[in-house]
């Protein structure tokens, strides 16, 4: 299959900012995480866009009003851009904070959700930068903490780096991200997973340290339609340090699910 531009394909419309590459099938919707952008799921677009409308909002991290940001203005976006879409039966993947918007939308819309897949998903516990920057302006920090999200640190290459580190270094961007982020922690779900119904795979590293693999097995007890899958030498972003293992997996789930219908 010919490689794709995550860049190339992005599609601004009615106020949003989003890839969608075949209306019409399937949705594949992907929620990225708070450092998150649409290359972080270039592999996973390349593997599943003949199959499915694999659709990649951009969320407004950075762009919502102070007063809306954090988890809630981040859900009542998606809400909103999914309804704006029409799409129905939609498989939902998010890492990371993109999990836990994902988990909030299957309870909050459970009718047009056909599956959720969770990767390095917050909701119970995570471990990261949520407190602040106390060394925001040495770069060497930020590179290490950068390269404490993956197994393998050759990951972190300049690009992510520098793009961190100028985020990281802009006064609004680093108040919304810590907003952000405390929300997350705040909003705890555990009293919560048993009401999601819908099938739900569970995709961990068991090198993560952000949220470690007791978090992915948390998940398993407390989301009854659940199965966990761990890729070892994987940290927090599998879908992006190990792409042909995680859509290996993803695939076989989905493929699973389209079994079962038939």
């Amino acid at each position: 299959m010919r490689s794709c531009n995550s860049v190339s394909l992005l599609k601004e419309k009615d106020g949003y900012r989003y890839i969608e590459t075949k209306q019409g099938a399937p949705v594949l919707l992907l929620l990225h995480g708070l450092f998150g952008a649409l290359s972080n799921f270039r592999q996973l677009i390349n593997a599943f866009t003949g199959d499915f409308n694999v659709v990649v909002p951009m969320l407004p991290i950075y762009e919502l009003d102070i007063k809306e940001t954090g988890l809630d203005g981040l859900l009542g976006f998606t809400e909103r851009f999914v309804a704006h879409q029409q799409y129905q039966n939609i498989h939902i993947l998010g890492n990371s904070l993109g999990g836990h918007i994902a988990q909030l939308y299957v309870l909050a819309h459970p009718e047009r959700v056909q599956s959720m897949i969770l990767t390095g998903s917050s909701g119970l516990f995570e471990s990261g930068m949520g407190d602040g920057y106390p060394r925001r302006s040495d770069k060497e920090y930020i590179a290490q903490k950068v390269a404490e999200t993956f197994y393998d640190p050759a990951v972190a290459d300049d690009n992510l780096i520098d793009e961190v580190f100028e985020t990281v270094n802009d006064r609004e961007k680093a108040l919304k991200i810590i907003i952000t982020a405390k929300t997350a922690l705040k909003h705890n779900l555990e009293d919560q997973l048993h009401k999601i119904a819908c099938p739900t795979l569970l995709i961990w590293g068991r090198q993560d340290s952000i949220t470690p693999p007791f978090v992915a097995e948390k998940f398993h007890e407390l989301i009854p339609n659940s199965e966990v899958q761990y890729i070892d030498k994987c940290g927090h972003a599998p879908m992006m340090e190990v792409p042909d293992e995680f859509n290996v997996l993803l695939r076989s789930f989905l493929d699973g699910l389209s079994n079962r219908e038939t």
